[in-house]
C-alpha cells in the first residue's frame, strides 16, 4: 500500500501526441489512458497563462495525468498551446491572448474525436479558463466546463452570458484567497449563468499549492466527471507506482 502524493505517477498507457491546427502549426501533448480498461471520461485540460510560467505540465493537469487514468479511469489530454514550451517540447507559433488559441482548442478536440475519446470535458486553470469559456461553446460534443481559479479577465460579460442559453454543466472552483477572482465577486458575475455551479474552496489559493488542495481539486474534478469515482482514494494497492 503506498500513499499517494505529489510525485507519485499511478500505472497508465502514455503517449506523446501531436495536434495539427488548422492554420498549420503543430502543438505538442500527451495522452495518459487507464492501462488496463477503456476510459469512462475524457480531460482536456487548458494551462495557464504560458507567458507566465504555465504549460502542460502545471502541476494540477500533470498529477491528473498521474492519477486519474489509474484512480477514475478518466482519459486525461494535456499540450503546451501555441508558442508554449515544457521538458515535452515547444508548439509552434506565437501566443496570441487567447483568439487564436481557439484553433488549438479544436486540434484538441479534433484528436479527441479520432481516437474515439469518450464524453469530453475542459478542464481550465486560469488562462485555460478564458479559453474554455471563450471557445467551448463552438464544440458540441464537449460534455461539459471545468474551471479552476477563473480570473475571468479576458472573458467579456457577453462572452459568459452566452452561456446561460447552453444547458452543458458549467462548473466554477474558486479558490477563497485566490489573486483574481474571490469568491463573493464569482458569485456576482456567474449570476448571469443561472445554471452554473459556483464551488468556493475554502484556504484555497490561485496556483492550488499542497497536496490537500491538490486532492481537493482532484477530487471536484471527478465528481462532476465520473462521481461513481469519488472521493479519490489516498493509498493505491495495485501495479507498483512510477
Amino acid at each position: 500500500m503506498v500513499e499517494i502524493r505529489s510525485g507519485i505517477v499511478l500505472p497508465a498507457r502514455r503517449e506523446d501526441v501531436e495536434l495539427r491546427t488548422a492554420d498549420g502549426l503543430t502543438l505538442v501533448g500527451e495522452l495518459a489512458l487507464p492501462l488496463e480498461r477503456d476510459p469512462v471520461a475524457t480531460l482536456v485540460t487548458l494551462h495557464p497563462l504560458p507567458t507566465h510560467g504555465g504549460f502542460m505540465d502545471s502541476h494540477i493537469f500533470r498529477k491528473a495525468a498521474a492519477r486519474l487514468p489509474a484512480l477514475a479511469d478518466l482519459a486525461v489530454l494535456r499540450f503546451n498551446t501555441r508558442g508554449t514550451s515544457s521538458p515535452r517540447g515547444t508548439s509552434e507559433g506565437a501566443f496570441d491572448g487567447g483568439r487564436a488559441e481557439a484553433l488549438d482548442v479544436a486540434a484538441a478536440m479534433d484528436l479527441v474525436r479520432r481516437r474515439g475519446l469518450p464524453h469530453p470535458w475542459l478542464v481550465g486553470w486560469s488562462f485555460g479558463t478564458e479559453l474554455a469559456l471563450r471557445h467551448g461553446r463552438a464544440h458540441d460534443d464537449v460534455e461539459g466546463v471545468i474551471l479552476l481559479s477563473p480570473p475571468l479577465h479576458r472573458t467579456t460579460a457577453e462572452e459568459l452570458a452566452a452561456w446561460a442559453g447552453d444547458p452543458r454543466p458549467l462548473i466554477a472552483i474558486v479558490p477563497e484567497l485566490d489573486d483574481y477572482l474571490r469568491p463573493p465577486e464569482a458569485a456576482e458575475r456567474f449570476a448571469a449563468v443561472p445554471h452554473a455551479t459556483l464551488v468556493p474552496v475554502e484556504g484555497g489559493r490561485h496556483l492550488w499549492v499542497g497536496e490537500s488542495q491538490t486532492r481537493r481539486v482532484l477530487n471536484e474534478i471527478v465528481s462532476a466527471v465520473n462521481p461513481a469515482a469519488a472521493p479519490l482514494p489516498t493509498e493505491w494497492d495495485g501495479p507498483a507506482p512510477g
